[in-house]
């Protein structure tokens, strides 16, 4: 088969995660609200900073900005595991960071499935935060045996999704109608069923020991929990939720509120409860699905997040059982030890850069200056911060938390085992520093070079 018949992962990925999107906003229509309401901010802010508006547009980050998504599933066994991992790869979606939630109390851990270079990320950056339930952290052996012996049974992908994933490894792609056959079958392995696979009695002891483990365990599948637009100002949208008709969790995870935004900032509003049918007709409740909302930042290097732990761990001393206001102020108050300048954040090594020449460098000619620093500041080149693409634990688990209830959560603190994980998914995670790092370096090279020709 002639390779160019072949559809691009990339442009499978953007018609999935379409896909995704429109079966969310029928199936949890205050999503579609959501996403309404994120547009909107959006907007405004945009006008109101015509600066952002053109930095934005000259980047192309307009373009991924109204496209921009992650959700969240969450899976049973090292099978399902590695299953994803293959799906996701017909997309271009490569398992990016180890997270070890269960520093904050959830029995998973997990990894975010997404694009890595920079064309699939400019083109869309959907990506999936793929956590793994921890069966070994229950502590009793009947519950445990009873859960592993309920997702054996079960097989959460369709078969056509499976030959799928086997033509696209065995013949090096999709062609458009496969791709097109491929995202519905796909889909049917996120889709929400009311349904529960298992009793109430059984549903209940299993939710007792944490609502998450229910969750994962109770369903045909892995559902997806919840869809995540990207906004330019997480605090005006958490301001205006409930006049949309949407209860905001109390606080907004992540760092405070900059003028050079950093890492990752998320907010959501809280899980619905929803009828479930459990087997022997019985009728109750289940609360999992959710929207959420992110603001997205610079990343950090090594040193950058070392600062960013060590003052995120100082505040959380301080904000506990505040309100968002106040939690927002102690933040601000705190972070001050944290640079606000981009010049300082590079001078100190806190965040990773990408480097272009200006119009004057590309009319400079040769030069002899070596030092990037003093390039920037002739106006020579420019330096802009690269996007964080990536994830926070103790906010992930926040969101988690907020939308599932604590449940037993001193159970399971401190238990990281990336080895495990690892051998779960059938492949090594890949290092989301070594990306951002390979990128800022790839760059510099670049202008470097071209100003040395």
């Amino acid at each position: 088969m002639n390779r160019q018949t072949f559809v691009s992962p990339n442009e499978i990925r953007d018609r999935f995660s379409k896909a995704m999107s429109a079966m969310y906003q029928a199936e949890v229509p205050q999503y579609e609200t959501l996403l309404e309401l994120v547009e909107q901010v959006n907007r405004e802010t945009l006008e109101r900073d015509p600066a952002l508006a053109e930095r934005l547009a000259i980047h192309g980050e307009l373009d991924r900005l109204g496209v921009e998504r992650h959700g969240a599933i969450r899976v049973g066994n090292a099978a399902e595991l590695a299953m994803l991992r293959r799906l996701f790869a017909v997309m271009g979606m490569h398992p990016v960071g180890y997270y070890d939630l269960s520093e904050a109390g959830v029995p998973v851990h997990s990894t975010a499935f997404r694009p890595v270079d920079d064309e699939a990320l400019a083109r869309n950056p959907f990506r999936v935060f793929t956590s793994l339930l921890r069966l070994e952290l229950i502590e009793s052996d009947t519950l445990r045996e009873r859960a592993a012996g309920i997702l054996a049974e079960r097989d959460i992908f369709t078969d056509g999704a499976r030959e799928l994933i086997a033509a696209s490894e065995s013949q090096g792609g999709l062609t458009s109608d496969q791709a097109e056959r491929f995202v519905s079958e796909a889909l049917e392995t996120f889709r929400w069923h009311r349904d529960a696979t298992v009793d109430l009695d059984t549903y209940e002891a299993l939710h007792a020991e944490h609502r998450l483990i229910a969750d994962v365990v109770c369903f045909r599948g892995p559902h997806i929990n919840h869809l995540t637009p990207r906004t330019l100002d997480i605090d005006e949208v958490q301001r205006r939720m409930p006049q949309a008709g949407m209860s905001p969790k109390a606080v907004i995870e992540g760092p405070p509120r900059r003028r050079c935004p950093i890492l990752l900032r998320q907010t959501s509003f809280k899980a619905l409860e929803e009828s479930i049918l459990f087997a022997g007709e019985r009728q109750g409740t289940h609360t999992a699905r959710f929207g959420e909302i992110e603001q997205r930042g610079a990343a950090l290097t090594p040193a950058g997040r070392e600062l960013y732990d060590q003052l995120l761990k100082a505040s959380r001393r301080r904000t506990a059982e505040l309100d968002n206001a106040e939690h927002q102020r102690v933040l601000t108050e705190v972070f001050r030890d944290f640079p606000d300048d981009e010049a300082e954040l590079r001078r100190r090594g806190l965040a990773f850069f990408e480097y272009t020449l200006t119009d004057a460098g590309r009319a400079a000619g040769r030069v002899a200056e070596r030092d990037i620093e003093a390039l920037v500041e002739r106006g020579l080149v420019e330096a802009r911060p690269i996007t964080y693409e990536d994830f926070l634990p103790v906010s992930a688990a926040g969101i988690f938390q907020s939308n599932l209830g604590d449940g037993r959560s001193e159970a399971y603190a401190g238990n990281a085992n990336r080895d495990a994980f690892e051998t779960a998914l059938g492949g090594s995670v890949i290092d989301e520093l070594a990306l951002y790092a390979k990128r800022e370096q790839a760059s510099r090279t670049a202008v470097l070079d071209a100003l040395k020709s």
